[in-house]
């Protein structure tokens, strides 16, 4: 499939289909646990296709795991059976660590089961394109080094932060190289810790990193869809803009006729439901009524995609799924 073409019949089309990040919620349609879907390629594969049944979304986007890489290159990760896994701790704390950081194999710890599952998905799934769901640079880096620590690291030691993302690059790019691979149509780069950064400092220390993996990674038949859920998400629009990314996905924290009005028309911007304020502790009614004031504000722009403004919880009803997709329906059909 040419994604380009696919990119522009989609911000043709005057009847949008939403594109959520779904997929933990699978685990309701199979009776298994996170446990259990994060553990097998079988599962993955299969919630996918179940969730792809049960859904007229734009596509499938398989899990926004975001332990998957830093347990790579060794990193403790904390699972369980209703929550999405969880880094604890840091790797790398001093400068001889960061140079001492190897850069592991794209298929280490679960990243193999990862990709494993969007092959067999690719042969389940066919009326729509596949994405898998990468983390991006800084935020990885900020499972590395601690989270608290590489916002710090920014001002007091910016070159063992940047050994350390010259690092995470070089491991993303060879496994979104990997994905390619596997047949995907193209990966959600989440990169939600950039989102806590001032605008100078997300064009340091990630814009430019996210660029280096799309150069090597975007082509026609493979995209690259950028997430970032911070509140200052709007203030880096420029920085954001400049990683070359064919789409870009926005967390609840903005509001999106402001990220509609900081963008070219011609760039597609995707958002942005609450994903724990409304698909998990929502209510059919205020889920459909959420869905349908965001499309009565953002559903007049052509370059606009309904979504969760992040993935989706495990456990977030299906009832209130279903009502986000029938409101979409209804906004469309007039």
């Amino acid at each position: 499939m040419n994604m380009y073409q696919w990119l522009e019949s989609v911000k043709a089309d005057r009847k949008k289909k939403p594109m959520p990040v779904l997929s933990y919620p699978g685990i309701q349609l199979m009776g298994i646990t996170v446990k259990d879907l994060i553990s097998d390629a079988g599962y993955q594969a299969r919630g996918m296709k179940l969730v792809a049944d049960a859904t007229d979304a734009l596509a499938s986007v398989s899990l926004m795991d975001l332990s998957v890489e830093a347990e790579c290159f060794g990193s403790t990760v904390k699972v369980s059976d209703d929550e999405v896994p969880t880094v604890v701790g840091a790797i790398v704390t001093t400068p001889e660590e960061a140079d001492a950081l190897t850069v592991p194999s794209v298929r280490s710890a679960r990243a193999g089961i990862y990709l494993d599952a969007i092959a067999k998905a690719k042969q389940l799934i066919t009326d729509r394109p596949v994405f898998a769901g990468v983390i991006g640079p800084f935020s990885l880096a900020g499972r590395l080094v601690d989270v608290t620590e590489a916002m710090i690291l920014c001002y007091e030691d910016p070159d063992m932060l940047k050994v350390v993302l010259d690092k995470c690059t070089e491991f993303l790019i060879a496994y979104i190289s990997e994905y390619q691979k596997t047949g995907a149509d193209g990966v959600v780069i989440a990169e939600p810790l950039a989102g806590m950064l001032s605008p100078d400092l997300a064009a340091e220390f990630s814009a430019p990193y996210v660029e280096k993996i799309v150069r090597a990674c975007q082509n026609e038949e493979f995209l690259i869809v950028y997430h970032n859920c911070g509140n200052g998400a709007v203030r880096m629009i420029d920085s954001i803009l400049s990683t070359g990314c064919k789409a870009y996905h926005f967390g609840n924290a903005v509001d999106m006729r402001d990220v509609l009005r900081a963008v070219p028309s011609d760039v597609v911007v995707m958002g942005n439901i609450d994903p724990a304020g409304q698909f998990l502790s929502g209510t059919e009614q205020s889920v459909y009524e959420d869905t349908l004031a965001l499309l009565k504000d953002c559903g007049e722009y052509q370059n606009f995609i309904l979504s969760s403004g992040c993935d989706i919880p495990p456990l977030a009803p299906w009832d209130n799924i279903r009502a986000f997709f029938r409101a979409a329906k209804d906004y469309y059909k007039y």
